[in-house]
C-alpha cells in the first residue's frame, strides 16, 4: 500500500500490523456527515474535546482507502482503542484540518 500523502490530507492508522491509509474525499465526508451529522458541529466537539470514540472511529471507517478484504469497523474500532487516543490524536488533526482548509 502507498503511503499516506499528508498534502493530500491523508493520514494513516495500523490495524494489526497494516497500515491503512484515510483519506477525507469528498465522498467519505460525505458519507460522515449522514452518519454524524454537521462536519462543522464535529469539528467543534473535537476542538472542545467532546468527541467520542464511535464518532472518531466513525470518520475513520468513512475515510479508509482500499481497505484489506475482511477489515470491519469493529476492528478498526479494537485496534484505536488498544493504540489509545494518543495514537489516534494526530491521524485526527490530519483529518480534521483537511476538513477545514481543504486542499
Amino acid at each position: 500500500m502507498d503511503m499516506a500523502n499528508s498534502a493530500r490530507g491523508e493520514a494513516a492508522v495500523r490495524v494489526g500490523g497494516c497500515a491503512l491509509k484515510l483519506r477525507p474525499s469528498f465522498q467519505a465526508l460525505v458519507a460522515a456527515e449522514g452518519e454524524l451529522g454537521s462536519l462543522f458541529a464535529l469539528v467543534e466537539r473535537a476542538a472542545d474535546g467532546r468527541l467520542n470514540l464511535a464518532e472518531l472511529v466513525a470518520l475513520f471507517w468513512h475515510c479508509v482507502v482500499d481497505p484489506p478484504e475482511g477489515l470491519t469497523r469493529e476492528a478498526l474500532g479494537e485496534a484505536v482503542t488498544q493504540a489509545g487516543l494518543a495514537a489516534a490524536t494526530p491521524v485526527l488533526r490530519v483529518l480534521l484540518r483537511q476538513i477545514l482548509a481543504g486542499r
